[in-house]
């Protein structure tokens, strides 16, 4: 069986469907490696646009699979915090537009998955949770970091210091997701945001994922002059003139990511 069903849509959006439903798709070294080649596969390749991922059966993903981290000891840990943080790295930093449409549970690895993706919608019914601790350990995959990012401080050491579980309604209210729309209506909802945000420039897309990102670390003067040189980069694009162009001249404009 394919742990990653991967189907290209229309507009150069790939469709990846985690496929473990019967361990509620959850992360084993099988999945980790595929899903790290599916996303170097990609980072260069023009033809792919944006990413939408979401899972099969009532997981999105629920975290780690426990038979593999019953196995780690304290040097095995490391290398395997390290691997999981690369590779979400990479989808956080892949340069396209990524969404994550959580149909169902997203705990643990789960649940940092989909923090690295660029947009979170979720369905009604999806859960959401960090409950590591429960397990004797942490989030190890960049959850502390991303969730407080996301949430506060306070928010994220409530949910990683109690491991409890929250609903959809409540991680819209808090920012750690974007959208909330009935479960039948998500994947229609996500392809709908994933078409409108490719007809706009692929360049400026990437500068802003860039900016954004790498800025939010930087001390505000820093984060200002690396906003102010992809302002610059943007301004000597082909992209640029076009915008400025049909908006001038009260068309629709075509990017090709030039």
């Amino acid at each position: 069986m394919e742990i990653l069903k991967c189907q290209t849509l229309e507009n150069g959006i790939l469709q990846i469907v985690f496929n473990r439903p019967s361990a509620l798709n959850a992360l084993n070294a099988e999945f980790m490696q595929q899903f790290s080649e599916v996303l170097l596969s990609i980072k260069n390749d023009s033809t792919v646009k944006a990413l939408l991922l979401t899972g099969e059966g009532k997981a999105f993903c629920a975290g780690a699979d426990i038979n593999e981290l019953t196995m780690l000891n304290g040097k095995d840990g490391l290398t395997f915090a390290r691997r999981g943080q690369e590779i979400f790295n990479s989808l956080e930093s892949l340069g396209k537009p990524s969404l994550a449409a959580i149909n169902g549970f997203a705990l643990g690895g789960g649940l940092e998955l989909a923090m690295a993706a660029t947009l979170r919608i979720a369905a009604d019914t999806a859960i959401f949770g960090q409950p590591e601790i429960k397990l004797g350990v942490i989030p190890g995959f960049g959850g502390t970091q991303r969730l407080a990012r996301l949430v506060g401080k306070g928010r994220a050491l409530d949910l990683c210091l109690t491991g409890r579980t929250i609903k959809a309604t409540e991680a819209l209210s808090i920012g750690l997701v974007n959208e909330v729309v009935p479960k039948d209506e998500l994947l229609t909802r996500a392809k709908t945001l994933l078409e409108n945000i490719v007809q706009l420039p692929p360049l400026a897309l990437k500068s802003i994922i860039t900016v954004i990102n790498h800025g939010y670390d930087l001390t505000m003067d820093d984060a200002l002059e690396l906003e102010a040189a992809h302002f610059a980069l943007c301004c000597a694009t082909k992209d640029k003139s076009e915008g400025t162009k049909a908006f001038l001249e009260k068309r629709v404009a075509v990017f090709q990511g030039e």
